[in-house]
């Protein structure tokens, strides 16, 4: 059964997740000394900045219709384009911090939000209360952020991982992986949706990537239950699921 709310919920805090991540891509390269995220208009809060069609969409449908897991906002926004020879640091440094800001303020900002459940009164709340809402909400937005924090850890094009894995290979090694980038999205749709639907249709569960999305979940609500202190079950009933 679909869970309209739930999955109105995740769609909005991810959509203010991703704008704080990408916002902080461009911060730090102004601060390292390159105006080029100012100047193509990515320096913003707006969503419209940096909305990706393809990310967005996907988010929506595992939040719409989750496969082989809870409703989770898995997506990305759009990437932020830097001149990496304007950065301090060098190319190679100043386009991993930039790589990595996204990926911390993501973290941080979930870890920090997760810490709020600490003093909320998870147990004693009644399903579909306004009080419930609250901490749901609080509890999907601590979600939002740690789960597009560390899904864009994958060395996937658009996500950060990709890049800082180009940073960090020799460049030869760079070169060659630099290929992959064109099958990027398509290999993350695969893993996240593909796969887990092709699993379901057969019935042939076993294998892990057939639920990488939930794993996934199970991590981030793990981690803001070991954060916040409030047993895993009591995150799963707050987070709706």
């Amino acid at each position: 059964m679909i869970n309209v709310v739930l999955a109105f919920m995740i769609i909005a805090c991810f959509l203010i997740a991703v704008v704080i991540h990408e916002y902080a891509h461009a911060l730090t390269a102004s601060l390292l000394g390159d105006s080029t995220p100012r100047v193509q208009g990515r320096q913003s809060l707006s969503l419209r900045a940096h909305l990706d069609p393809l990310g967005t969409l996907l988010c929506v449908i595992l939040a719409f219709f989750p496969i082989m897991a809870g409703p989770v906002g898995l997506g990305w926004g759009k990437p932020v384009k830097t001149d990496p020879w304007k950065l301090r640091g060098g190319p190679n440094g100043g386009t991993l911090l930039v790589s990595l800001a996204g990926i911390i303020a993501s973290l941080v900002l979930g870890l920090l939000v997760s810490l709020l459940l600490r003093v909320l009164p998870i147990s004693s709340l009644a399903e579909n209360g306004i009080a419930f809402r609250v901490v749901q909400l609080v509890t999907v937005f601590a979600a939002a952020n740690i789960t597009l924090g560390l899904f864009n850890l994958l060395p996937l094009y658009p996500l950060d991982g990709y890049q800082i894995l180009y940073t960090l290979l020799p460049s030869r090694q760079a070169l060659s992986f630099a290929k992959s980038a064109q099958y990027g999205p398509m290999i993350i749709i695969a893993l996240i949706f593909v796969l887990p639907f092709i699993g379901q249709l057969t019935n042939t569960g076993g294998f892990f990537l057939f639920h990488l999305p939930y794993y996934i979940l199970q991590g981030v609500l793990s981690l803001i239950s070991l954060v916040s202190g409030v047993p895993l079950v009591g995150i799963a009933f707050a987070y709706g699921f």
